[in-house]
Order: C-alpha cells, then structure tokens, then sequence
C-alpha cells in the first residue's frame, strides 16, 4: 500500500483500495464489492462501489506500479513475458465488451468477456503484470449507445488480441523489463504481424501455431504443413528433453527442431507426447544462434501464465467481479492482480530464505516441508488478519504438516515417474 498510496488522492479511496486487498487476501468466498465491504466491517458496499466506479484514481497507474513491484521482487535476467487470455463468463448483454464468444475456461461459446493478459515468469515466481479488456468490433465498437452506458472512452478503437498483447509487451519493455524472449499460444503465434514486431524490436520468440501452418524448408519454394514435416522426419531427429518440473515431476516430451527460412536464427519446434503421440508445433526466432534445449525452456514457460490464471481466480478473485462499467472492470482486475503478485513476493523471499538455511542432517526421518506456495501463504496471511481462532504456533504448525506431507507425495511421484522412464 505504501508503493501504490500516492495514486489516491484522497484518504477515502486509499482506505477504500487498503480494505479491498485486504478483503481479496481474505478467506472471503466471493470477493465482490457486498463480500468485501462486510469483511471490512462496512455497513454498506457504497465505499467498495466508489473505488471501482467514481474514485479519482488512475488503475493503469497502479499497473505500472504492479509491474515495477513484480519485477523487483522477483526478476532475473531471463525472464520470460508470456501473452494469453481468459474468459469471464456473465449474463445479460450491459457488460462491457461481452458477446457471445469462445473462452477457453468455458470450453465453449458462451455469453462472456474475454481479457488479454501479460504475465512474466523468471525461475523464482510468476505474476500477471498487465490485461486488457478485449473489445468485439462488430457489437461493441460500432454502437455509440452501447458504448457509452458501459462507460467506454470515444478514443478506444478496435484491437485484435495480439494487437492488445504487442500493446502490453511494448509498455514492459518502454518500462525497462528485460525480456529476451516472448511466449503465447496459438492465438498469438499466427499472427505474423506481432511476430515481425517482435523481430523488429530485436526479441526472440517461441510462439505455438497450428498443425497446418505452413513452411518453408531448406529455402524451398513450396510451402511444406506442419504436421507433414513432422511425418518426415526420421526416429534420430527426436530429442528426450524436460518442459519444466510440474505438480508430479519433470514433463517430458520428444522434441524436434528444423531450420527455416534463409538464416540460421528461424526454426520449426515441434513437440511429441511420449505416450499418446500428440504433436504440438511452435514457429522460433531469435537474434542469436541459440540451442534447442533453450527453444524448449521457452515452450515450457508458456504454462506459467495458465498457473496465474488458475491461482488468480482461486485465490485473489480475479473473476469474481459484479461489474459492467469498462473502468470497473480495469480497476478491480489491477487490485486482483496486484495482491497475486504480493503472493508471489512473498512466496519468492521464503524460497531465498530457505535456500540460506542449512541442510537438516541426512539421518533425519522427516521430509523438509516443500517450499510455500501462493495457496499457503494466502491461508497464513487470511488467518492472521482475521481475529485467529487458532494461535501463531497453531497455525505454523499445520502450515509444516500439510507441506511435509505434500513434499512426501511430490517425493513418490518423482520416483515413480523415475521408475517408468526407460535407462538412457
């Protein structure tokens, strides 16, 4: 709060913004502005309604804030911007930029809003650090009425998706965030024009594309299919190589690179599923000459940002807004963000701390408690600023139990995995 106060001008909202983080912090279970506002002891929910609708406060302010704080409290020289989006399913037609359309958290079409969003993860947390609200053409940007009681400006124009999210990495890196690489999914990857912006700007990218892209191999005139090339390959231009460590060991997959294009510095990844055979495919190009083990770091991060979503949502109640104002929805999407990132701060310093303590002795029967999480801390920090049924004591106590017994379950998956893989 001390980072972001100076955006309030006033006493009023800044209580109001210090109680709602508090209240999206909180073991509330649905952080709305009625929820939030009886969590912070209000008799009404004018003072929560205020912050996110008529308040003097800049929210795209307090995102540069948001992106400055993750990148100090977490950042590495390899860093890694990762674009993606996610849906908000709502009722009713008043919800500004909401249609009928696809969203990925439904699995389907439905009547829903769709956010662009950035995030950056480096090897010691990951955080979204930047959104957009995407905004259909046909019936949104063409109907003034409509427009206006949704409380969207006369100068916001029609974007694409990855016009939104060349937007958000060309703000990152204007902001100084160092990112030698950026990653998105299909959405992203066939677009050529945010690809010819980043190559432009001198950053390389993994971009995941379609099966039936089309490319160019060994400078040949006839654009060859993903999918065919990959059926062409012999068994020795497969690669055993990790994506990243998930929730049950090392993801292994097969992977294949070739060269396309004129220079060295463009290529075809292509991903092979070791036991179903499911090919997935990403166009690569980068300034340097680089290796293929980092091309499949790179792929790996992508699942960073579906981490954020899911921890977002779960967590800090990224979807659980009742709003259909166009500043509504910014401003409360910034303040979820913002208490995930303090999460991740957090979760970042007590993994420092723990690399800095001594080993405990090989004898010991007792696993070390896996390090803490977004979840554990949430349910520590809730616990703490509610009047605590349980003691200090009490609560660290079970905090060890339930991430020595989670270390222990880690432990058995990683070695039945180990087990599973065949001797190199």
């Amino acid at each position: 709060m001390a980072r972001i106060a100076g955006r309030f001008g006033r006493v009023e909202p800044r209580a109001s913004a210090r109680a709602y983080l508090l209240g999206l912090l909180s073991k509330t279970e649905r952080k709305n502005c009625w929820q939030l506002a009886e969590q912070a002891g209000h008799v009404r929910p004018g003072p929560m309604q205020r912050l996110l609708r008529y308040a003097r406060w800049d929210a795209d302010a307090v995102r540069d804030d948001l992106r400055a704080y993750a990148v100090e409290h977490f950042g590495t020289d390899g860093g890694v911007p990762i674009v993606d989006e996610t849906g908000f399913v709502k009722k009713g037609r008043a919800s500004a930029g909401v249609q009928r359309q696809y969203t990925g958290t439904a699995g389907r079409i439905e009547n829903s809003q769709v956010g662009v969003f950035l995030a950056y993860a480096t090897s010691r947390g990951r955080a979204l650090i930047d959104r957009r609200l995407y905004l259909p053409e046909r019936s949104w940007c063409g109907d003034a009425e409509r427009r206006r009681a949704a409380g969207i400006a006369d100068e916001t124009e029609f974007a694409t998706k990855p016009r939104l999210a060349w937007e958000m990495i060309a703000a990152a890196l204007d902001a100084g965030v160092e990112a030698p690489w950026v990653t998105g999914d299909e959405a992203y990857g066939q677009d050529p024009q945010l690809r010819a912006r980043l190559e432009e700007a001198g950053i390389g990218y993994v971009m995941a594309v379609a099966c039936s892209t089309r490319v160019r191999i060994n400078s040949g005139r006839t654009p060859v299919r993903a999918d065919t090339v990959a059926g062409r390959l012999p068994a020795t231009a497969w690669q055993r190589h990790s994506a990243g460590s998930g929730a049950k060991g090392p993801r292994h997959y097969d992977w294949a690179w070739i060269h396309i294009g004129t220079d060295g510095h463009r290529h075809l990844l292509i991903r092979r599923n070791r036991t179903t055979g499911e090919l997935a495919f990403y166009l690569c190009w980068s300034p340097t000459t680089v290796t293929l083990a980092e091309l499949v770091h790179v792929a790996g991060v992508r699942w960073s940002i579906e981490e954020c979503f899911q921890a977002a949502k779960g967590q800090v109640g990224l979807d659980h807004y009742q709003v259909r104002h166009w500043t509504s929805w910014h401003r409360h999407i910034t303040l979820a963000m913002l208490a995930l990132a303090f999460l991740t701060a957090v979760a970042a310093s007590t993994a420092s701390d723990r690399r800095a303590r001594p080993h405990p002795p090989a004898r010991s029967l007792a696993p070390n408690p896996n390090p803490m999480t977004v979840p554990e801390i949430r349910h520590l920090f809730a616990a703490s600023i509610s009047p605590p049924a349980q003691s200090a004591a009490r609560l660290l106590h079970w905090s060890t139990w339930r991430r020595r017994h989670q270390a222990a379950a880690r432990h058995s998956h990683y070695r039945r995995r180990a087990a599973d893989e065949p001797a190199e």
